[in-house]
C-alpha cells in the first residue's frame, strides 16, 4: 500500500470576515441587526433548541415557527401519500413550505412582527427589512443526527422513528421542499451559520459565501468526502485514506455526492461548511452547462462513490428499477444506472452480473423467496455469471441488470444519482449494523428484472466494453462504457506528458486511478493549478471548457491514469 495523501478536508480559500462562536456571533448579529427584526431559517437537522435558548437570551423572546405551523396530525395526514407505508421507499413530494404553515398565525405573526423568529420557513413570517440569518446543515451530519435520534422533520416531531423512516422523510419531502425553499432566499440572505460542529458554530456574511460559491465554481474542485462503514465493509480505504484504523471497517465513502456532500471555504483559516447542493443551487448553468441542465435542471446528474470489501464481505445481490417503474412508483425522472470500475482486486475477487443462460425466472424467484422466509441458503451461483475482476476492469450495470460485488474489490462506482432506490433481493443471510434484517425487496425486484440480460449478454455488453479513442506521444484514451441505456459516458486515459480535455459544454467528473498525484491547469491561466491525488475525485465545471492534467509531484516523470463521466448529449 501507498503512503497516504488524500486529502480528506479540500477547501476554496476565500478572503472574508468569519465570526466563531457565540460569544462572537450574536454581538455581530446585534450590530447589523440594530433595530430590524431577526429572522433565522433552518434546516432540517440544525439545533433549533439551542439556537432558540442562544437569541432568547441575547435578544429576548423568540417565535419558533412550529407555533406557526398546522397540528402535527394534520402534517402527517398530508405527507402520507409521500411517506407510504413502505419501510423504505416513498413518493417524492409535490408540497410546497407554504403548505405546513396555519395561514392565520402566520399573518397574525406577520403583523405583529417579533423581534426574533426561528425555524424552518422563518422567512414566511418575515416583516419589511428583516435581517435574514440562515443556519445551513450537510446531509451527511444531518444523518449522523438521525442515527442519535436528534432530528425532527418539518412540523413533526419523529426522532423516535427507525432511521430508514426518518431518512425516507427527509430524501422525498423535506429536503426537497426547503432546497426549493432556500433557492428563492439566496438573493435575500444577510448571513449564514455553519452549526455542523455544535461546539463551535460559525457565521460568514452573504459577500463571503458568493464569493466562495463562484470561487468554487471557476476552478476544479473537490466535495468533502465522508466515510461509512457497512455490513460487508472493508479495510482498503483505511490505509488509502487515511482513515481511524480502530474503526471496524469502512465500506462507502461518497466522494463525489453533491446531494449528499459538503464544500469547504477556507476563510482567514478557518473551514466553514456548507452543502454542497448550494453550489448547484446557485450555478447550475455553470456548473452543469446548458445542455445537461435543460435535461436535470438544479440535479447533479453524476454520481461517484467507493465500495470497499476487501477484507469484507459480498454486497447484496440487487437490482436497480428501470426509468418507467421509478417514475411510477416513485416519482422521479430517472433512475440509478451504475458502473462497477475496479480500483483494486483481491486474485480471488469476482462481481456477479446478469443472469445464467437458459435459468428458470420462477425457479429463481421461489428459491430467493424461500431464502427470505429463512428456509434455504439462495445459490447466487446457480443464477447469476459469477466473473472473476481485476483491477481496472469496468462492469456495466444497467437498471434492470441483477449485480453484486463480490468480497475482495475496491470498487469506484460511477452511477446517476438517484439515493436509495435498490432493491435487494439477498443479503447472504446476515444482519445490518443495527443488528436486524436489512429490508429485501423481492416483489418489487422481480418487476424490473430484465430476465435477457443472461451470460452472452453480459460478455458482449457489459464486462470490459473497452474502445480506443485516441492516443499520442505518451498518452492514451479509451472508451469504457457507459451502455447505451445509460446517459453517462465514460473514458479512460493513461498519460505521462500533459494531456489536453475539455468539458465540451458539460460537468465532468475524474478520478485518479492510477498515479500519486496529477495537476490541472487552464492553457488561459482561467484557475490556479489544481492538484489531485491517488483516488481523489474532482469535479471540472462545464463553462471551464480547455484544461490540462499533468502528472506532478512525486507522479512526475511517471505514468498516471483518470476516468471521466460526462452526461451524454
Amino acid at each position: 500500500m501507498r503512503k497516504p495523501n488524500y486529502d480528506k478536508t479540500p477547501a476554496t480559500p476565500v478572503e472574508g470576515n468569519i465570526f466563531i462562536g457565540w460569544e462572537n456571533i450574536i454581538p455581530e448579529i446585534q450590530a447589523v441587526a440594530a433595530e430590524r427584526q431577526v429572522i433565522v431559517e433552518t434546516y432540517p437537522g440544525v439545533y433549533e433548541d439551542e439556537i432558540i435558548k442562544v437569541f432568547s437570551e441575547a435578544l429576548g423572546p423568540v417565535v419558533n415557527t412550529r407555533s406557526l405551523m398546522r397540528s402535527e396530525e394534520d402534517i402527517r395526514s398530508m405527507t402520507q401519500p409521500f411517506m407510504t407505508d413502505d419501510v423504505l421507499f416513498g413518493y417524492l413530494t409535490s408540497l410546497r413550505i407554504n403548505d405546513f404553515f396555519n395561514e392565520a398565525k402566520l399573518t397574525a405573526a406577520r403583523d405583529s412582527t417579533p423581534k426574533v423568529i426561528v425555524g424552518v420557513g422563518a422567512s414566511l413570517a418575515a416583516g419589511e427589512n428583516a435581517l435574514i440569518v440562515y443556519a445551513d446543515m450537510a446531509r451527511w451530519e444531518i444523518q449522523r443526527r438521525m442515527r442519535l435520534h436528534e432530528v425532527k422533520g418539518i412540523g413533526v416531531d419523529n426522532r423516535s422513528d427507525a432511521v430508514s423512516i426518518q431518512y425516507k422523510r427527509g430524501l422525498f419531502i423535506d429536503w426537497r421542499i426547503c432546497d426549493i425553499h432556500k433557492d428563492s432566499l439566496f438573493g435575500k440572505v444577510d448571513l449564514w451559520l455553519d452549526t455542523n460542529d455544535p461546539f463551535k458554530p460559525k457565521m460568514i456574511d452573504n459577500e463571503t459565501f458568493i464569493q466562495g460559491i463562484d470561487k468554487t465554481v471557476s476552478s476544479p474542485f473537490r466535495v468533502v468526502p465522508f466515510f461509512d462503514p457497512a455490513p460487508w465493509g472493508g479495510q482498503w480505504m483505511k490505509e488509502v485514506c487515511d482513515l481511524d484504523p480502530d474503526k471496524p471497517n469502512y465500506g462507502w465513502c461518497f466522494d463525489c455526492v453533491p446531494e449528499e456532500n459538503s464544500l469547504l471555504f477556507n476563510v482567514d483559516g478557518e473551514l466553514f461548511e456548507i452543502p454542497s447542493q448550494d453550489l448547484v443551487l446557485l450555478r447550475s448553468r455553470k456548473l452543469l452547462g446548458g445542455p445537461v441542465e435543460s435535461r436535470f435542471g438544479k440535479d447533479f446528474p453524476i454520481r461517484f462513490d467507493f465500495l470497499d470489501t476487501i477484507g469484507g464481505g459480498n454486497l447484496s445481490l440487487q437490482v436497480h428499477p428501470t426509468t418507467q417503474f421509478i417514475k411510477e412508483s416513485f416519482g422521479l425522472p430517472y433512475t440509478q444506472d451504475e458502473s462497477y470500475y475496479l480500483m483494486d482486486a483481491n486474485e480471488d475477487a469476482v462481481v456477479y452480473l446478469g443472469l445464467k443462460t437458459g435459468i428458470n425466472p420462477e425457479e429463481m424467484l421461489s428459491d430467493l423467496r424461500a431464502a427470505q422466509r429463512g428456509e434455504i441458503v439462495f445459490d447466487a451461483g446457480k443464477y447469476v455469471n459469477k466473473i472473476p475482476a481485476r483491477k481496472h476492469d469496468h462492469f456495466l450495470i444497467p437498471a434492470g441488470t441483477i449485480h453484486c460485488s463480490g468480497a475482495g474489490s475496491m470498487v469506484l462506482e460511477i452511477s446517476a444519482t438517484p439515493n436509495i432506490f435498490t432493491f435487494k433481493l439477498w443479503d447472504w443471510g446476515r444482519l445490518g449494523l443495527d443488528g436486524k434484517p436489512r429490508p429485501i425487496n423481492i416483489e418489487r425486484g422481480s418487476k424490473v428484472i430484465q430476465w435477457d440480460r443472461d451470460t452472452e449478454y453480459v460478455e458482449k455488453n457489459l464486462h470490459n466494453h473497452f474502445e480506443p479513442v485516441a492516443n499520442g506521444d505518451g498518452w492514451e484514451e479509451t472508451r469504457t462504457g457507459l451502455h447505451p441505456y445509460e446517459f453517462i459516458e465514460t473514458r479512460r486515459t493513461r498519460f505521462s506528458c500533459p494531456v489536453t480535455f475539455n468539458t465540451g459544454g458539460g460537468v465532468n467528473v475524474l478520478n485518479l486511478v492510477e498515479g500519486e498525484e496529477a495537476v490541472i491547469t487552464s492553457p488561459s491561466g482561467a484557475f490556479p493549478p489544481f492538484v489531485v491525488h491517488y483516488a481523489e475525485t474532482f469535479i471540472i465545471p462545464a463553462w471551464l471548457g480547455e484544461y490540462v492534467i499533468s502528472p506532478s509531484g512525486i507522479a512526475k516523470g511517471g505514468s498516471c491514469m483518470v476516468i471521466k463521466a460526462n452526461v451524454r448529449f
